[in-house]
């Protein structure tokens, strides 16, 4: 957004529904719905899958990132979300976060988009902790990594949240993982060593790697609702294009399968 992030003004979305297919198909029609000038205000929203599931990013080749043997034998499902980035598993104490803004003179430049939506859900979730010695920042290109307060080195930073973005002219879907209370194991279990890292990553197995926040899911979608001025509750969704983009993509093996 052009404003500072002081000045933002959003809708919160309250909707749960029944499948991680749809909670996608929901965030690429909101969208369209950016893109196409049917929305005034961000509309903000958090959501959690009932289980496990494995979600590959766009361009995600499935055998470079996920076993899928184990998947298959822990019946851990695997879909495609419609935004860049490598592979995620979500479930129980892993909390999606998204925002989608309306751009009407043109979105930004990517890294004024992670700037913008990263730096002040940083800000909300550093002063969250701050008082029990640890510090939140931002490393990579759009990572949440915590650390103790004092410690700078790279080794220290554990990241909780990881993010992605799809863009078109005018609009833009952030979205990304807020891991909380998460088993942590299961990911070891499902994944493989990324294709690719971050250099502070320095090539640390998951298990390493990554850290639960142990906020709790309301203090959680409270921060998500601060950082982004989320005021206004929305309840109403588009239940037809959730629906077309469920049957066009996001239940097809054939979208899920293509790389």
């Amino acid at each position: 957004m052009e404003a500072p992030a002081a000045a933002w003004r959003a809708e919160w979305l309250v909707a749960r529904l029944p499948t991680v297919e749809e909670e996608l198909a929901l965030d690429e029609a909101l969208l369209e719905e950016a893109h196409e000038g049917l929305s005034v205000l961000p509309v903000v929203r958090a959501w959690m899958a009932a289980e496990p599931t494995v979600v590959v990013g766009s361009s995600s080749r499935l055998d470079e990132e996920i076993d899928r043997e184990a998947c298959a034998a822990l019946g851990v499902r695997v879909v495609r979300r419609p935004s860049g980035g490598l592979t995620v598993v979500l479930g129980p104490g892993c909390l999606m976060w998204s925002v989608i803004v309306p751009h009407p003179a043109g979105a930004p430049a990517i890294e004024r988009i992670h700037a913008d939506m990263l730096s002040p859900l940083r800000d909300e979730l550093h002063a969250a902790v701050a008082n029990a010695g640890l510090a939140v920042d931002r490393r990579g290109s759009s990572d949440l990594v915590l650390r103790t307060t004092g410690a700078e080195d790279d080794a220290s930073a554990r990241k909780f949240s990881g993010n992605a973005l799809r863009v078109r002219r005018h609009g833009v879907l952030y979205h990304g993982t807020l891991l909380d209370a998460f088993d942590i194991g299961l990911i070891s279990r499902v994944l493989r060593h990324p294709p690719r890292e971050p250099d502070y990553r320095g090539r640390r197995p998951h298990g390493e790697f990554l850290v639960n926040l142990g906020l709790g899911r309301p203090a959680l979608e409270a921060i998500v609702r601060r950082s982004f001025g989320a005021t206004a509750d929305r309840r109403e969704i588009p239940r037809d294009r959730i629906d077309r983009l469920v049957r066009e993509r996001y239940g097809r093996p054939d979208w899920t399968e293509r790389l």
